[in-house]
């Protein structure tokens, strides 16, 4: 859907970045929990967050996502919180749906198996049809992210089952060496099969972040921006860069194209706010 306003979506840790690689990435629950209140008070949409052990690993575990979700909460109270469910690291069913019984406002899920430069990501029908369906039972919305045209087929064949139900959010992910290329062409490819009227939001991987996000803020669309999808200020890697300078810049994009960008007040109130879960919230914060 375009709009003048504009969702940010924000990844600020992901399942690859280390401290060997960027001092910048947030890895501890604390951490994770005070960039992203950083990036909420220059403003945010979404917040995808991962979870990572003591050692730094990521993790499924659903007591570090609790201390997590909840700083968030606390600190951030009417973000949307969207949870990972990548199986990249542990594929069974039971680690990767773990997250989805904290009620977050949404949970990600991946449409089909796909490779990365040195990893697989393997997503059979049967494991994504169990997790919609487990995202569905605990009234969790699903990020439907998408890396080529087959996964935008499938989330469109999941929403005609009525295994994913609305209101719909894409994720198209481009920059990945077996999925779409960060280019005009597969851009407007992508965007022209997903329905006029779902939000969509546009990640460029690496170098072409900051590329996709500039295109997708000029043609109306959503971002995605964190230190989980990019360490580096630049194309030429001149420098690392830090979650609160990449959402500061989006914001500078946002204002060049004379747009403003979608508070998560005003997208929860579209129907992705996990509701039975904010007034557990609320009830607790009031005693």
């Amino acid at each position: 859907m375009k709009n003048d306003k504009i969702i940010i979506n924000f990844c600020p840790t992901g399942m690859v970045p280390t401290k060997n690689m960027t001092p910048f990435v947030p890895v501890s629950p604390q951490e994770i929990i005070e960039q992203t209140h950083e990036a909420y008070d220059i403003g945010i949409t979404i917040a995808h967050l991962h979870a990572r052990g003591e050692d730094d690993v990521p993790t499924y575990r659903k007591n570090v996502y609790r201390d997590i979700f909840e700083g968030v909460r606390k600190h951030c109270p009417d973000l949307i919180i969207c949870g990972s469910t990548s199986g990249r690291n542990f594929p069974e069913f039971e680690k990767r749906s773990e997250v989805i019984e904290l009620k977050p406002d949404m949970c990600s899920l991946t449409l089909s198996s796909l490779n990365f430069v040195k990893q697989a990501s393997v997503n059979a029908p049967d494991m994504v049809q169990r997790l919609a369906l487990k995202m569905k039972e605990f009234g969790v919305r699903t990020e439907l992210e998408c890396f080529d045209l087959g996964m935008i087929n499938y989330g469109k064949y999941l929403i005609k089952k009525g295994i994913v139900e609305g209101p719909f959010y894409w994720n198209l992910l481009f920059g990945n060496i077996a999925g779409f290329q960060a280019n005009f062409q597969q851009m407007g490819t992508a965007l022209s099969e997903i329905p006029d009227d779902h939000f969509v939001g546009l990640a460029g991987l690496a170098a072409d972040q900051l590329k996709v996000n500039a295109a997708a803020i000029a043609m109306g669309y959503g971002v995605r921006v964190g230190i989980e999808d990019n360490i580096w200020w630049d194309e030429s890697r001149s420098r690392h860069t830090s979650n609160v300078e990449l959402v500061q810049r989006i914001h500078s994009l946002i204002a060049i194209h004379n747009k403003q960008y979608f508070s998560p007040k005003e997208f929860g109130q579209l129907g992705f706010r996990n509701n039975e879960v904010a007034k557990e919230f609320v009830s607790v914060t009031r005693l």
